[in-house]
């Protein structure tokens, strides 16, 4: 496992995300393109909360005691129950931001790790090695999710003009 490898995966991914998040309007940052769909502010959230509760704590949690039970957690249910959609955008930004920098600071601080250990959970066996690259493949994910609402964002606000010219989406 190269661990530098997933750091600055890492490091890349919040520094993509806060470059895209930059200078969102409120109406940008709440804005929806349907019901089913999250906002950038939804997005931000999210992310802040696995940071904290998901990736970074199962990590530590497989890596230091992989005896202990899997922690049951339901990112989906936080969206409306933690009232994502309320809360302060810049504000939201800069936890999340805050957050990976303290991530960031516990994973340089590893040593030589059993990145096989695992932790038993419903879907089956799950390492350490499987939660690092997932957190970075999470992180992609939702770098996909923000690009998309942007676009969409755009597209909208830009009407009666089109955005065709610039070429298949």
């Amino acid at each position: 496992m190269n661990i530098q490898f997933y750091v600055q995966q890492l490091t890349n991914s919040a520094n993509a995300i806060h470059a895209m998040t930059q200078n969102t309007s409120v109406e940008q940052a709440r804005w929806k393109p349907d019901a089913n769909s999250w906002s950038l502010l939804e997005v931000i959230n999210h992310l802040y909360d696995e940071e904290r509760e998901d990736f970074r704590a199962h990590l530590r949690g497989v890596l230091q005691v992989p005896i202990l039970p899997f922690s049951n957690i339901d990112p989906q249910a936080w969206v409306t129950e933690r009232r994502y959609q309320e809360r302060d955008f810049e504000t939201s930004l800069e936890n999340f931001l805050r957050e990976r920098v303290d991530s960031l600071s516990w994973l340089k601080s590893l040593d030589s790790q059993d990145w096989n250990a695992a932790y038993e959970w419903p879907e089956g066996r799950l390492t350490a090695g499987d939660l690092l690259v997932s957190w970075a493949a999470h992180d992609l994910l939702h770098i996909r999710q923000i690009n998309e609402l942007r676009y969409a964002f755009a597209s909208q606000v830009s009407l009666p003009h089109a955005v065709r010219y610039a070429g298949e989406w």
